[in-house]
């Protein structure tokens, strides 16, 4: 389950730098991109996910779907399905599926349905830079949490500085680890049937299941 972790606990608790604080450029872009994606119903969206440094060196592609507290995950080989309720994590080398009960409000993860939320949780922000990627224009920012053990430094979440989408996330851990996560498609209010969030056995012949509810 390491790889699709890394995607659903984007951020845990992370160190506050002294240099951190809430200014409010920054949270006029926070708040601009997580009004836009409350609004949408539902999206896809396609990204690279690319990890470098501890001995880490790897990158994959992925997709992700998000429908209210409803999410599908695909990455390096593994495939999260969460009706909001139950979270199945398929691992398709050794074709087993680990299904648990999932609790948001327990849960020291992040899903991907938090993400566009979070820093209004504990967090400290400030406002970065500006950068050009790809003829856009990103608005940098950097959170940085308040409670103190975490192997994560920092996080740069890049802001759309047009239409407030994000762009791209940069994980910093203590230890050097650098972990990208980079979209490359995405697409709002996309029409995604409830069933698309379960795990479903009989599209996958001979699955092991293995249930830890």
């Amino acid at each position: 389950m390491k790889k699709a972790a890394w995607m659903l606990s984007l951020v845990l608790a992370l160190s506050l730098p002294a240099i951190a604080q809430k200014d409010k450029r920054a949270q006029g872009i926070l708040d601009a991109m997580s009004k836009q994606y409350k609004s949408f119903k539902s999206y896809q969206a396609t990204f690279t996910y690319a990890s470098a440094g501890a001995g880490a060196n790897e990158s994959y592609k992925g997709e992700l779907a998000v429908k209210g507290s409803k999410f599908r995950l695909k990455l390096g080989g593994q495939e999260v399905f969460s009706d909001g309720q139950t979270m199945s994590t398929y691992i398709k080398d050794s074709n087993e599926v680990n299904v648990q009960d999932y609790d948001e409000a327990a849960s020291s993860e992040l899903n991907p349905t938090q993400i566009y939320t979070i820093y209004k949780r504990g967090f400290d922000y400030r406002f970065l830079k500006e950068q050009k990627q790809g003829g856009r224009t990103l608005e940098v920012i950097e959170l940085t949490p308040n409670r103190q053990k975490s192997p994560i430094a920092t996080i740069q979440i890049s802001v759309d500085k047009a239409d407030k989408s994000v762009r791209n996330w940069l994980i910093i851990n203590k230890d050097g680890k650098r972990t990208t996560y980079t979209i490359t498609k995405f697409t709002p209010n996309v029409n995604i049937p409830d069933a698309y969030f379960l795990f479903d056995k009989s599209k996958y012949p001979g699955v092991e299941v293995v249930d830890l509810r």
